[in-house]
């Protein structure tokens, strides 16, 4: 046997890589440890209630907030909700919560996942079936399926998509730690990737229990494990899921690891005992012996155990009995292992008591902190704490490692005999975080704005915390371990620190929010001509994005003669004289447009690898080639080519400029000079003109003259002017000899400002016009936002065609702008603009590559968790009396009776946020009284009352839909009965697929009426 952890040649050792869960004083798993850490008990205790004996008090575990549940973001209507067993809800948020913590978030993960877990018999069914006449459209079959036991992991994996094995356990009080077992057994077999498990008891009202001398109750409300005192338990409330995986496979994912699964076993006492509900020595023993063995370590080095510990009489020395039977397999030893129960601090909490310890463990192994157990002060004397190998921790102990990892060990006792045993191991030493000097894209979402502020404040203050994770980390954690809701908000950040002020601050400008439509966005890249070429545009891609460099390097490599000036332009030297020399011949043709080209291109591919694919491209002059590249109309090799030679002709013309004026086309016409043209319309007001440098300078002058602004480019040409019509019949050879093919993009055309057609591209005649005629990117731009909701992004140096887009008329809110690198005079570093403009998209709905945008190796770090916005749901039990007999409330009695009646739906604090809608009769026989109008109304108002009062809703407009505000085939199918009823008219429950809205259904009411003859 070993002392230390195992290369695990085999795979079998599992990783606890996430938890989640509510406890009694503590609503998530960190209170859980301080509460813990800090010697708190959390047992609310009642005195007098009836049935209490006297001298005795009525305890529980209490969990707060049983009753609250965010509805709309799991998608259930207010009355699916309603009729939920609050068990349920808390166990599917606890697993939503568990899913995040892990790092696996995602709505979509694309791991099979598997789910195992129990839950305990609550008295929801009976309130609900106590208040039928106070809850329309609700029957057994509805009833049945929001409480029964089997749905509770099944409901999970419907709205989680877990797509794993999922399976619904029941041993009573081991059944979570029974689920932990069966999850690591699924995992070593292959059946999933990832698999939560634990359990949950939720009691919103605490069931009572009364004292019996001799029983499992206490009567005084303490739970005293293994001390002289102790007369029995306590019950609690509680849920709790560890997310479990292969050790292997964690650690090569960058998983947060807080404990090592090393083996585990479940047996059945099998009869060994004296009755059904007493445990046995010889039964737990066997199950304690075999999780030592599956885990292949000697007891010896196991110091700490986390026992079953209900401070009953029977059960306490049982247990340790047993243990220690077990532990005497290798050792002889006395009291050298620790001993505890949280049952002292929250209480029994049945099905969830095993995950409630086992988490418990986990952060003590990982913190190396062992929590009191409380209320410990007379040792029991039927346990010979001098023989045995244990003693009761009374306060909390730090925990040094000794010669090898802390080993701890769970155990968990089902009345009826299941017993389970899991042992633990601390994890290996996490990898050192990797350096990341580069800005992060820090993504926040989700479905509401109360949520969404709650998101960004539990962000800031994580981040500016002095043990925050690297901001790297962190922000991959965010981008692939949180799912993205239609709410967004992101900031680009050097830092965790500065992370943190920005958040907290909402910074203007850095902070940036978005609400995505619901789908991704059409996305069509821009791609300006030469003039904004600068010195060290891409400098910092080039450097560090592979995707970019690769690009750059493969079109320098097609041209040995170009490339090592091209490089240049992207890594420039240190050397100031040689710096000049490069931005000179940058300046000139020969190399500015062939740099453009490379940058657009490269841009071009690192887009494409972070995720982002044009649905459509737009080039401008010279754009028009990375456009026609990335469009399959030309070869990269034959693309280099033309633009080299492109350039090389116009090199060897007259000299010749280009002014922009912001002048409408038709006003620019009349006074044009001879010899000039007007070379581009990049819109309503603004014009570019071109020709012989001299001519260019005699218009400028004029213009000023007329108090009308002009602006020399940075192009040492005259591009589309007569100057260019000598070089025209060359550049078509060369265009004949590339063999331009049919775009596999759509393709904007910058000559004509419409889609291009089929063979326009591949006739070399048009790129020979395109060198000669007017630029219409006005025209251009208004083709291809026509109608659409797109998003824009220019691919290139600097901002030009970012802000003629955003000064177009055709541009407006339906449309996104954005630029991929600065202008050389921003502040802004090429990563700042790159990966703002990536989360600007983000923001609007695109789906971005994470994996292909982070550098190495990330680690998946503790983040907060969502916020839900908990509204109180609840049906509380009718306690008939001779005041108010339980058919006082009619199902047209109205909101005030309902309230009264202890139906809560939908509200907060206490106080109703919405009114519930009108009663209907619950089989949907007769027209409800009292709520939908007569019938002399409307028959879409008839209908949409109908449909509000099934869903809990306060109203239902005529074109809502059924199925988007929560109805599913069930309440259809009562719904169909009763407008078949109502209306005498065959609808049926497919209706509601081919039209689901209240306009929809009273349509096919009138057209059936109209055929009944």
């Amino acid at each position: 046997m070993t002392d230390a952890l195992p290369d695990d040649p085999d795979g079998a050792l599992i990783a606890v890589i996430g938890m989640a869960g509510c406890f009694p004083g503590a609503a998530d798993v960190d209170q859980y440890w301080r509460n813990l850490c800090a010697g708190t008990g959390h047992i609310t205790t009642w005195t007098g209630l009836p049935g209490t004996p006297e001298g005795h008090v009525t305890a529980h575990g209490l969990l707060a907030g049983a009753d609250l549940f965010d509805a709309d973001f799991f998608g259930f209507s207010p009355r699916e909700a309603l009729v939920m067993d609050p068990q349920q809800r808390v166990f599917l948020q606890c697993a939503h919560h568990a899913m995040e913590d892990a790092g696996y978030g995602s709505v979509s993960c694309p791991q099979p996942v598997g789910l195992f877990a129990g839950g305990a018999t609550t008295r929801y069914r009976a309130a609900l079936e106590s208040q039928r006449d106070a809850l329309p459209f609700v029957d057994d079959w509805q009833i049945h399926l929001s409480t029964a036991p089997d749905f509770l992991t099944l409901r999970v994996a419907q709205r989680l998509r877990l797509r794993g094995p999922v399976v619904t356990v029941q041993s009573a009080c081991s059944t979570s730690l029974v689920a932990v077992h069966l999850a690591c057994q699924s995992l070593l077999a292959g059946e999933c990737a990832l698999a939560l498990a634990g359990g949950a008891t939720v009691h919103v009202r605490p069931p009572r229990a009364s004292y019996v001398e001799g029983g499992i109750v206490t009567g005084d409300g303490v739970v005293r494990a293994f001390d002289a005192r102790g007369r029995g338990t306590v019950g609690g409330s509680a849920a709790g899921l560890v997310v479990l995986k292969l050790l292997a496979d964690a650690l090569a994912d960058g998983d947060h690891v807080h404990a090592v699964l090393r083996g585990s076993a479940v047996h059945n006492d099998g009869g060994d005992s004296v009755g059904f509900t007493a445990p046995s020595v010889e039964g737990q023993a066997r199950t304690v012996r075999a999780a030592q063995l599956v885990a292949g370590v000697d007891a010896r080095t196991i110091t700490y155990v986390e026992a079953h510990g209900t401070g009953t009489p029977l059960g306490d020395p049982i247990e340790v009995a047993a243990l220690t039977r077990a532990f005497r397999e290798d050792t002889g030893d006395a009291g050298f292992c620790a001993l505890g129960s949280v049952k002292t601090a929250v209480g029994h909490t049945d099905a969830a008591a095993g995950v409630t310890g086992l988490i418990k463990t986990v952060l003590a192994v990982e913190h190396g902190v062992i929590p009191a157990s409380l209320n410990f002060g007379v040792p029991n004397p039927d346990i010979d704490w001098d023989r045995v190998p244990f003693r009761v921790v009374t306060e909390r102990t730090d925990w040094p490692r000794g010669g090898g990892p802390r080993r701890a060990a769970v155990n968990a006792l089902g009345m009826g005999g299941t017993n389970a045993h899991v042992v633990l191991e601390e994890a290996p030493p996490a990898a050192a975080p990797l350096p990341d000097g580069r800005p992060q894209l820090l993504v926040l979402s989700a479905k509401d704005a109360a949520a969404l502020e709650a998101v960004t404040d539990r962000f800031a203050e994580r981040l500016a915390a002095p043990d925050a994770p690297p901001l790297a980390d962190a922000a991959w954690t965010a981008q692939t371990g949180r799912a993205a809701y239609r709410l967004r908000r992101f900031a680009v950040c050097a830092d965790a620190a500065e992370a943190g002020r920005v958040l907290s601050a909402r910074t203007p400008g850095r902070l940036l929010d978005a609400a995505a439509p619901g789908r991704a966005p059409s996305v069509v890249f821009l791609f300006p001509g030469q003039g904004g070429q600068h010195l060290g545009m891409g400098r910092d891609l080039y450097a560090a994005e592979p995707a970019f460099r690769r690009a750059v390097d493969e079109v320098c490599g097609l041209d040995a003669g170009l490339g090592a000036g091209l490089r240049a332009v992207f890594a420039p030297p240190d050397d100031p004289g040689r710096q000049a020399r490069i931005a000179e011949r940058l300046a000139t043709i020969e190399i500015g447009q062939p740099a453009v080209f490379t940058l657009e291109y490269a841009l071009c591919r690192l887009w494409e690898s972070w995720g982002v694919r044009p649905h459509a491209v737009l080039g401008h002059s010279l754009g028009a080639y990375a456009a026609a590249c990335l469009a399959g109309v030309f070869t990269l090799p034959d693309a280099v080519r033309l633009v080299r030679e492109r350039g090389r002709l116009l090199q060897s013309l007259p000299s010749g400029s280009m002014l922009a004026l912001e002048l409408p086309e038709a006003e620019v016409e009349p006074v044009l000079p001879a010899g000039l043209s007007v070379a581009a319309v990049n819109g309503p007001g603004r014009c570019a003109v071109s020709g012989r440098t001299e001519l260019v300078e005699r218009f400028a002058a004029d213009l000023r003259d007329r108090g009308i602004d002009s602006r020399l480019l940075k192009i040492a040409t005259a591009g589309h002017s007569a100057l260019v019509e000598p070089v025209m019949d060359a550049f078509e050879k060369l265009v004949s000899q590339a063999g331009p093919q049919e775009p596999r993009v759509p393709f904007v055309s910058d000559m004509t400002g419409e889609w291009a057609a089929e063979g326009q591209l591949t006739d070399p005649a048009y790129w020979s016009a395109h060198l000669r005629r007017t630029v219409r990117f006005a025209a251009a731009l208004r083709t291809v936002t026509a109608g659409q909701e797109r998003t824009l992004l220019e691919v290139g140096p600097g901002r030009t065609l970012a802000t003629l887009a955003r000064q177009h008329p055709d541009v407006g809110p339906r449309h996104l702008v954005v630029q991929s690198l600065p202008h050389p005079n921003d502040e802004a570093g090429d990563h700042l603009t790159m990966l703002t403009a990536a989360g600007r998209m983000w923001g609007a709905g695109a789906v971005l590559d994470w994996d292909a945008m982070r550098h190495g190796a990330r680690r998946r770090v503790k983040l907060p968790l969502y916020p839900f916005q908990g509204r109180r749901f609840l049906v509380e039990p009718r306690e008939p009396s001779p005041a108010s007999p339980a058919s006082a409330v009619s199902p047209s009695a109205g909101d005030t009776a309902v309230r009264a009646a202890g139906v809560h739906l939908g509200e907060e604090s206490g106080t109703p946020s919405r009114p519930p809608a009108a009663a209907v009769p619950a089989d949907a026989a007769v027209p409800p009284a009292g709520g939908p109008p007569q019938a002399d109304a409307d028959p879409v108002r008839r209908i949409a009352a109908v449909i509000a009062a099934g869903l809990g809703l306060p109203a239902v407009e005529p074109h809502d839909n059924f199925f988007d505000l929560g109805g599913d085939s069930l309440m259809a199918t009562r719904l169909a009965a009763w407008i078949r009823q109502e209306f005498g008219i065959p609808l049926t429950t497919a209706d509601f697929y081919t039209g689901p809205t209240p306009h929809d259904l009273a349509r096919a009411v009138a057209a059936r009426r109209e055929a009944t003859p």
